[in-house]
């Protein structure tokens, strides 16, 4: 009689057969006859070419983009544009656990104002952590434009693992922009506001409200940022906008632009003309230039007080010591983007035609010199725009942002009004090619298009409607994420990708060999923390501890049994769970949903989380696995009970669903001997591999070794009923026995497959 590990493995290649047969029947259509039916083109044709990422394949580059006002951020793959990953940040994330468990909670709390918890939030502008002015791919930061935070991710994880409130601003647009080794991250105010939290009415708009532009100081070895050794320069009540560091001859000063610097306060309910009328009146706004380097220093020495945890610089003592100065710059400007060899600032001004190229070098000797123009109302000294000019480039209505290419002096600007992409030359002021977008681009990205080497190739143009292009979905339409080729002298517009959450303000992209994310945690892992989670749990050493009315559960989770599979509380008990994934393959993640008490956790190779709730009512609540991680998923399961508070359980012994006898646990052992077989076969086809050189196989191996070991235990369980004559138990032991073969033998195909696939060699 076969085995049911044989009779599995026939069914699954007999589908594959009827599958394969499917397939060569459905290929019998010509590409032309394709082409006909779809109404297809060969621009279609070659536009899918340069995107198709085949099964199994790679995309070149990794693209982080905001979402907007669902708090998060989602990854995807350049050029195929499939999205891989939401990241929870500034709100709770379900599928990952992230605000459910009691390690992703605490970072959540690290963002709360006033006391409250802030469930959402408004992320506008990742970026990535560098070394010299490139991307080094271990960290990304984001900001919160309505509750002014930032947070930090760390790559080798993908997870949130800070959150930091800025203690002064009240709004904020202009973040995150890093500096070029990620010595600071740099955040703008976007609306003024006081920084005492205390009431202030709008007719001292001039003389209390204030906005401004923090240094937050970044700790590369820790991944962690420190508020108290940050910074904030006091600004003017202008509205500031984005930023830039500068790199190369311009390393150590930083360019933020404004809007609005005729501080002007609407009133329609008054009877006053709109912020937008009054926002909007002057021909040039302000770009601030602060030497943040000259800034570190003054701190060190001691010459900054600190408010609020963090140090201020007002702006008198900015003046004084030569740290703030004023250009003006095209109106109501949005973007502002230093050139890759750090010698040109490029401003654009979304009311004007034009976008500025301004020279860092005119600039410095126009500040060595004390040729200003002039001063602002609150003192900052203003220098010459004409004097401080490198060119001026005509490019169309409503240029917002500028990205770089590889190719020297060539820029891409967004033109907002017109749906166009600008190819131009800042060096030779020259326009050279536009493309149509659908429809109102606000931010572009080009690959690696803001650090100090781009990359090119494409880019990706941020569209905030989508109107006709996709199936409607009701009034509430996706946005519109468009893929170009811009490899050659022509753009070429190649791949429409819908988004589905939040307005997606602004995207990084990074060569995905630069990121080394890790594909398991080291055993009873907090990863919020990136420490050993003092909750850890190894098998055969779960434990259910009672300290007065609280309980706490440390369990395991593993294919395929949560341990402990039965919880008994009383009302009135508070329970923490801590749970721990002793899988070591990669992708063997397990959640753990629990009805009714808000617990949906997600438990990645090697984690361990924890959740803690009130038990305040009596019932059954059944737990389960909500990841589908092996053929008895649905057998990952458990029971909490909540007894009354005076409950007495009756003496009654459990009763069973079936008994086993002595023919069945031969018949059992049978099946086990001969699954051992296989197992045996493809041990010997792994170690007689260079199987070691696979880093992935090794951790296949090493869990399959693990499982191996725990089918060990339950065998020598199994005898030893056996012995006793007690066959039920004998049987139900043996089961498990086989149930541990069954995933070694799957973690062993898939170690075989790899190899085969890999081209491993034979060792002598």
């Amino acid at each position: 009689m076969k085995s049911r590990l044989t009779q599995l493995c026939n069914a699954m290649i007999g589908v594959g057969l009827s599958l394969g047969l499917a397939t060569s029947a459905g290929a019998a259509q010509s590409l032309q006859d394709v082409m006909k039916a779809r109404g297809l083109t060969e621009k279609d044709l070659l536009a899918a070419a340069k995107t198709y990422t085949p099964t199994g394949g790679r995309d070149e580059y990794l693209a982080f983009s905001s979402g907007g006002q669902s708090g998060q951020i989602f990854v995807y793959g350049i050029p195929s544009m499939r999205i891989l990953k939401y990241i929870g940040v500034f709100t709770p994330e379900p599928w990952q656990g992230y605000g459910f468990d009691d390690e992703s909670k605490a970072v959540l709390a690290e963002g709360r104002i006033d006391g409250k918890d802030i469930l959402y939030g408004d992320t506008h502008h990742p970026a990535l952590s560098e070394e010299n002015g490139d991307y080094d791919g271990k960290y990304l930061f984001i900001n919160d434009k309505a509750n002014p935070r930032i947070a930090v991710i760390d790559l080798r994880d993908f997870e949130t693992k800070q959150i930091v409130v800025n203690p002064f601003f009240k709004s904020e647009h202009g973040g995150t922009f890093v500096t070029p080794n990620t010595e600071y991250v740099m955040e703008a105010t976007q609306y003024a506001a006081p920084y005492a939290d205390d009431f202030v009415p709008l007719s001292k708009f001039n003389e209390v409200y204030r906005g401004g532009l923090a240094y937050w100081k970044f700790d590369k070895k820790e991944g962690r940022i420190k508020p108290e050794q940050s910074f904030v320069f006091e600004l003017p009540p202008y509205s500031q906008d984005l930023s830039d560091a500068g790199k190369g001859p311009s390393y150590g000063w930083g360019f933020t632009n404004s809007f609005c610097t005729e501080r002007y306060v609407g009133g329609i309910e008054r009877g006053r003309p709109p912020f937008e009328a009054g926002c909007s009146q002057k021909d040039t706004d302000f770009l601030h230039i602060t030497n943040w380097k000259k800034a570190a220093e003054l701190v060190k020495a001691g010459k900054v007080k600190k408010q609020k945890g963090m140090y201020l610089i007002p702006i008198k003592q900015a003046v004084k010591e030569g740290l703030l100065y004023l250009i003006p710059e095209p109106k109501s400007p949005h973007g502002v983007d230093v050139t890759p060899d750090g010698t040109k600032i490029i401003v654009s001004g979304k009311l004007d035609t034009h976008v500025s190229v301004f020279s860092f070098k005119k600039i410095m000797d126009a500040i060595q010199h004390k040729k200003f123009v002039g001063r602002d109302p609150y003192g900052i000294p203003i220098l010459s725009m004409k004097d401080t000019l490198h060119t001026q480039v005509a490019l169309g209505l409503g240029p917002l942002h500028t990205q770089m290419d590889a190719k020297p002096c060539i820029a891409y600007t967004s033109l907002y009004v017109d749906s166009q992409i600008a190819k131009w030359d800042y060096c030779k002021g020259k326009v050279l090619d536009k493309v149509n977008i659908h429809y109102n681009v606000g931010h572009l990205m080009a690959m690696e298009g803001d650090t100090a080497h781009p990359d090119g190739k494409y880019l990706v143009s941020l569209n905030k409607l989508a109107i006709d292009r996709f199936n409607p979905v009701g009034p509430l339409h996706p946005q519109n994420h468009q893929l170009i080729d811009i490899s050659g002298d022509k753009m070429q517009l190649l791949y429409d990708m819908p988004v589905p959450l939040g307005e997606p303000h602004y995207v990084v992209a990074i060569k995905a060999d630069k990121l080394k994310p890790e594909i398991r945690y080291r055993s009873g892992w907090n990863s919020r923390a990136n420490s050993r989670s003092k909750w850890r749990t190894r098998a055969g050493r779960e434990k259910i501890v009672r300290n007065g009315n609280h309980i706490d559960v440390y369990g395991t989770v593993i294919r395929s049994h949560i341990t402990p599979e039965i919880i008994e509380a009383k009302v009135g008990d508070t329970v923490s769970l801590h749970l721990t994934n002793l899988e070591r393959a990669e992708d063997e993640t397990h959640g753990f949903a629990l009805r009714g008490q808000n617990v949906n956790l997600s438990i990645e190779p090697g984690k361990t989380v924890s959740a803690t709730f009130k038990a305040d009512k009596a019932g059954v609540f059944p737990y389960y696995c909500t990841e589908f991680c092996s053929a008895l998923h649905l057998e990952m399961q458990g029971y909490l009970l909540v007894a009354p508070k005076n409950y007495q359980a009756a003496g009654v012994s459990m009763s069973e669903g079936q008994t086993y006898t002595k023919a069945d646990y031969e018949k059992q052992v049978k099946t086990n001997l001969e699954t051992q077989a296989v197992i045996d076969s493809v041990v010997a086809f792994i170690t007689s591999r260079n199987y070691k050189d696979f880093k992935p196989v090794v951790a296949l191996v090493e869990d399959a070794t693990d499982q191996l070991g725990f089918a060990d235990e339950a065998k020598k369980k199994a005898e030893e009923y056996a012995k006793k004559g007690d066959y039920h138990n004998a049987t139900l032991w043996a089961g498990q026995w086989w149930q541990y073969q069954v995933k070694t033998a799957d973690l062993g195909l898939r170690a075989k497959t790899y190899l085969e696939e890999h081209g491993a060699k034979v060792v002598k």
